[in-house]
């Protein structure tokens, strides 16, 4: 296999291991060990497809072993690593399929998916999102056929019971994010309140490396004054909100007035109304979008 074979299909293999680990470097990192794995094996395959995405599979089951007694000791509320997805339906021809693949790939089906165990998460994975039959997962897994049908029906069933529906008109819901983060960045408290559903709820990341609350922000009221209140102590800075599609959902990346990132929001619009607001500020999960702000030296800065 030349690079240029594995190059067209590194996308596919970051898709599956990014929807495993939850994370862009972790994912990129299994993508690597494959293709060093590969290269070191003597075995010629009947698909290089199919050889690469076990691979890869099995390389980001243990990495997510190690990984969740990682998350079990994270500093405040996990989330997963923001993915900005602007042009990702292009490369899907099929637009159902297309669709399918974005729902699993909101941070809501995620933080799902982290509650699996790492074989149910791959099975899913493998079958629900991308398709490949039970017998070819069995070999991946390294399970009875019958035992992967079980763990597909079990990841199932929490996915159906615990994800979230969203509104499926993109335009709708680009037209809403556009208005919410126009308030957000202007201090708009009475603007916000308008666009928020009346149980929202804020999520923060910072993993205890950069400013962030550590409680879960509830109901309109609340969401709209603390977002409003940050809105004004940073007005006139330069910190701009770029509207992005992160996770398949409505989101932005803030930065401040040099540009760098100082956290990625990605938001569940519901029924026309923002359900929920993701925001990871935690400066590891941001370097794969770019040069990353101080976000702490931010906070220290004088009102304007």
């Amino acid at each position: 296999m030349n690079v240029d074979e594995f190059e067209d299909l590194r996308p596919l293999l970051f898709s599956i291991a990014y929807r495993i680990l939850g994370s862009v470097g972790e994912a990129e990192d299994a993508v690597q060990e494959t293709w060093i794995r590969y290269q070191a094996s003597a075995t010629v395959p009947v698909s290089l497809k199919s050889f690469l995405c076990a691979i890869v599979t099995r390389v980001s089951i243990d990495v997510l072993r190690s990984a969740r007694v990682r998350r079990e000791t994270y500093v405040g509320h996990w989330l997963p690593e923001p993915l900005l997805t602007d042009d990702a339906s292009a490369a899907y021809a099929d637009p159902e399929h297309a669709a399918e693949l974005a729902d699993s790939l909101s941070m809501a089906a995620l933080l799902v998916l982290e509650r699996l165990s790492p074989e149910q998460r791959a099975v899913f994975v493998l079958h629900d999102v991308f398709g490949f039959p039970f017998g070819e997962i069995a070999g991946i897994v390294g399970k009875s056929e019958a035992t992967c049908r079980q763990l597909a029906t079990r990841a199932r069933r929490h996915m159906d019971e615990e994800r979230p529906r969203f509104d499926v008109d993109r335009k709708e819901r680009e037209e809403l994010a556009g208005r919410f983060f126009g308030a957000l960045v202007e201090g708009d408290v009475d603007g916000l309140r308008e666009l928020l559903a009346a149980d929202v709820a804020v999520y923060g990341d910072g993993g205890g490396k950069a400013p962030q609350w550590m409680r879960v922000v509830v109901g309109v009221d609340n969401v709209a004054r603390m977002l409003g209140g940050l809105g004004q102590r940073f007005a006139g800075t330069g910190l701009s909100a770029e509207p992005h599609e992160v996770n398949a959902q409505p989101g932005a990346v803030i930065r401040d007035a040099d540009g760098k990132v100082v956290n990625v929001l990605a938001l569940d619009v519901v029924d026309g109304r923002i359900q929920v607001i993701r925001s990871v500020i935690n400066p590891d999960k941001l370097r794969h979008v770019g040069p990353v702000a101080d976000a702490w030296e931010l906070m220290r800065r004088p009102r304007s």
